[in-house]
């Protein structure tokens, strides 16, 4: 987990199933994902909010939650889904950054999406670790979602 992972919108890049894929190389292990090295670090900035928020697309904030319309219209929208999908949420991500600062966050973000078994990182979108669960990764159908969802 780092800071270079964490979009302005909240959301942690480092545990998306894209990010995992690529990180993990699943492609050579036969499982047919996209890669994605993270909004930040493609130069993004954020794949959900940047076209639709003047803020962002200038660079004015870091964060989302640096917004005076913090959490605005069209983050609580992406932040209902990820609440129902993926159990998580960007909003509370950051509050957290926020309230709490960013290093703390971060070790918190460890602690939540650590795998039980090798300490690796599993993913927001489907609940897996891409070094222990590769199989059940390779047998679904759908890659991207929670299997009791």
């Amino acid at each position: 987990m780092n800071k270079e992972l964490i979009a302005p919108c909240g959301m942690n890049c480092g545990l998306c199933v894209n990010y995992l894929a690529k990180v993990h190389d699943v492609r050579a292990a036969g499982v047919r994902m996209l890669y994605c090295a993270g909004c930040r670090p493609r130069g993004k900035m954020c794949a959900f909010l940047k076209k639709r928020c003047e803020l962002l697309r200038l660079g004015t904030v870091e964060f989302c939650h640096e917004c005076p319309d913090f959490p605005c219209r069209d983050l609580q929208a992406i932040d209902d889904r990820y609440r129902l999908r993926f159990r998580m949420s960007m909003v509370e991500n950051l509050r957290v950054i926020r309230e709490k600062g960013m290093d703390r966050f971060l070790r918190e973000q460890r602690t939540t999406w650590r795998c039980q078994e090798c300490e690796g990182t599993v993913s927001c979108h489907n609940g897996l670790c891409f070094r222990c669960d590769l199989e059940k990764l390779r047998s679904r159908k759908q890659k991207y979602q929670w299997e009791n969802t």
